[in-house]
């Protein structure tokens, strides 16, 4: 059986693509696609991606919403702080016992961001 090696890439609609791309750059340190062969694309730490087919009538994220991003952490407090600095709200903090700290933030599209620092066990 095939089996791919993991995510590729995500991509998704914006009214203002490069201002989209330029927030997450800014507060998330994800750099925007490379326009040229200079540019360095977006290479992330190796660890668990999780691929999750959620039920229409979820409530996990917002039900007018079909997708949610989730991105690792090394500490969640640090993030959350500096976030809050440049005025983005979090909310929705949880810890999963086994898994790790959760906290909710949303892009200026209003797509749902959850950030997830990892249990180091």
């Amino acid at each position: 059986m095939a089996q791919v090696l993991g995510i590729g890439g995500v991509f998704f609609r914006s009214e203002d693509p490069a201002a989209l791309a330029e927030w997450y750059e800014t507060h998330l340190g994800i750099p925007p696609t490379p326009a040229s062969p200079n540019m360095q694309p977006w290479i992330s730490e190796q660890g668990v991606t999780v691929f999750a087919p959620f039920p229409k009538d979820s409530n996990y994220f917002p039900k007018d919403r079909t997708f949610m991003l989730n991105f690792r952490v090394a500490d969640l407090d640090a993030t959350l702080k500096e976030l809050s600095a440049a005025g983005i709200e979090s909310g929705e903090e949880v810890e999963m016992e086994g898994i790790g700290r959760f906290a909710r933030i949303h892009d200026p599209d209003g797509n749902p961001i959850e950030l997830w620092e990892p249990n180091q066990s």
